[in-house]
């Protein structure tokens, strides 16, 4: 059976959490069972060094294509060039006519809004940035009080840290509840805010 891809997208000033986030829950998923078909890679325009919005640099291993599984989006302040970024965007709606579930979080929303994919269908992002993604496309169902929301094709996360619950989301759907509780143990994430 063929190993299946989720490719994550970035670019420069991407928030750094909303694609390591998802990255550690996948990553560790993917190299942890690796009997279950799926890798995940690190994907953008080129394989140069990306910075992104807080300063780190990250290298991306592969050039984006068509031969992905699941894509992912993330926010940041970049997200705002790439959402009028033509090749990003008819990118995007190739591998979602392709078969590929994408996804976004935070402010990666306002991507997904450009390219067409919420038009008319439930979505959340990050909490300030409902307003600008109502002005992008005001037919979308805002769903304000959602960590994260699974439309079928296309699934919606909430801003940075909301990343790490839609990934969990993810393996469940991908993969199963056990396997997602699994990988929540092993990253050790049982979040207990101090404040």
């Amino acid at each position: 059976m063929a190993e299946k891809t989720i490719g994550i997208y970035l670019f420069e000033g991407f928030e750094e959490l909303d694609a390591l986030g998802p990255w550690e829950v996948l990553a560790s998923w993917t190299q942890q069972y690796p009997d279950d078909g799926w890798r995940v890679r690190l994907v953008a325009d080129t394989t140069s060094p990306v910075q992104a919005a807080k300063g780190a640099v990250i290298v991306p291993q592969e050039i984006r294509s068509g031969d992905v599984d699941v894509v992912i989006v993330p926010g940041g302040d970049g997200a705002r060039a790439v959402m009028h970024d033509p090749k990003v965007l008819d990118w995007l709606r190739h591998v979602k006519e392709s078969g590929a579930v994408v996804v976004s979080v935070c402010t990666g929303a306002l991507v997904l809004a450009s390219a067409g994919l919420l038009r008319n269908r439930p979505a959340t992002t990050y909490f300030a940035a409902f307003d600008e993604l109502r002005a992008v496309d005001n037919s979308i169902d805002l769903r304000t009080d959602e960590r994260w929301v699974d439309d079928g094709d296309i699934v919606t996360g909430a801003g940075i840290s909301a990343g790490i619950d839609m990934a969990l989301h993810l393996v469940d759907r991908l993969v199963g509840t056990e396997r997602a509780r699994e990988v929540r143990r092993h990253i050790q994430y049982d979040p207990e805010p101090p404040v």
